[in-house]
């Protein structure tokens, strides 16, 4: 990974404050329109525990550490930079036309700052599983979430949805496409109703009632789910929604603070132009899971060249505006 050698007083058009798929999609466009980019990334990706990204048109199955790094490389192939690093903090100074300051952490280094005209927010989310033990250690592999991701992978297994909200409905429902052997642990966190009851028994699902203490595995697979009673069910995989926490904690001295988000997953940060990412300060792009936790890769990396692609052209009203201020003033303009 490049890092990041240029002067302090550097001021780059857009840093990048995460590399996963809609970082490294936005520092592309953003670099093909010929933009000053930096990328930064702890390197600690949310889906570094799957075996493959799906979904993904052309990419089906490739690793995830290896589609970033298929990604960095094609962003410096175009000029951009990628620096690793935490960043833990983003202040802008009340001035205006004032660039953002992004302080970065690194092991073994001092803290250094990266200035930016605009920022471009992919930090993502993290994870935060149910207390059940061994579920951790399975994360990604035959504990899943996401149908559409694994469901390809676990078909025609038991799979058993452990719930811990009422979106467990949801997901007992979904998974059935993927199999005809569905049972839903209640986990003491969700009671289907009347009707819901009614609509898991036309799909077959089997509902258990009852809080869940351990996950059953044997030669490195997953094959049941013990309950704290001491029963155990026969399962080969596990669907859980966890909730999940965006990492956005480094711009609260921006105003920008993490809040509910409406479908009860967990927290997010809201964009006023969802289209685009644009978010309710001046410069800041959001894209990715760290605004919308549903989000696929393929979907994030989307959303990603969307709001380069917005950043590009918010740079360049910013250009015209200046130029055109410079022209009226009877200075020198350059093109």
């Amino acid at each position: 990974m490049n890092q990041n050698t240029q002067p302090v007083d550097t001021v780059h058009d857009v840093v990048v404050i995460g590399g996963g798929a809609a970082g490294l999609s936005g520092a592309l466009s953003l670099a093909r329109a010929r933009r000053d980019v930096l990328v930064v990334d702890d390197d600690r990706p949310r889906n570094a525990p799957a075996e493959g990204v799906h979904a993904f048109l052309t990419r089906d199955g490739v690793a995830p550490r290896e589609l970033t790094r298929l990604g960095r490389a094609e962003v410096e192939g175009y000029g951009g930079a990628v620096a690793s690093g935490t960043v833990t903090g983003v202040r802008r100074d009340d001035t205006p036309d004032a660039p953002f300051v992004v302080t970065v952490t690194a092991p073994g280094a001092d803290d250094r700052e990266v200035r930016a005209r605009r920022l471009l927010v992919t930090s993502g989310l993290v994870d935060e599983l149910p207390a059940v033990d061994g579920l951790a250690e399975r994360w990604g592999r035959d504990v899943v979430h996401c149908p559409y991701c694994h469901g390809w992978e676990v078909q025609d297994r038991v799979i058993g949805v452990l719930a811990t909200s009422p979106f467990a409905m949801h997901q007992a429902l979904l998974f059935g496409q993927w199999s005809r052997e569905i049972v839903l642990f209640t986990n003491d966190s969700f009671a289907p109703d009347d009707e819901q009851a009614e609509q898991l028994r036309a799909r077959g699902v089997t509902v258990v009632d009852g809080p869940v203490a351990r996950l059953r595995v044997e030669d490195d697979a997953l094959t049941g789910v013990t309950l704290a009673d001491g029963r155990t069910v026969d399962v080969g995989a596990l669907a859980v929604m966890a909730r999940v926490r965006s990492r956005a904690g480094f711009l609260a001295d921006l105003g920008l603070e993490a809040a509910e988000h409406p479908a009860g997953v967990g927290t997010h940060l809201g964009t006023v132009e969802p289209f685009t990412g644009r978010s309710a300060v001046p410069g800041v792009w959001l894209a990715g899971n760290v605004t919308e936790p549903m989000a696929q890769v393929v979907a994030a990396a989307a959303a990603g060249t969307m709001a380069g692609a917005a950043i590009n052209m918010d740079l360049i009203t910013a250009e015209v505006a200046a130029s055109v201020a410079a022209l009226r003033a009877g200075g020198r303009v350059d093109p």
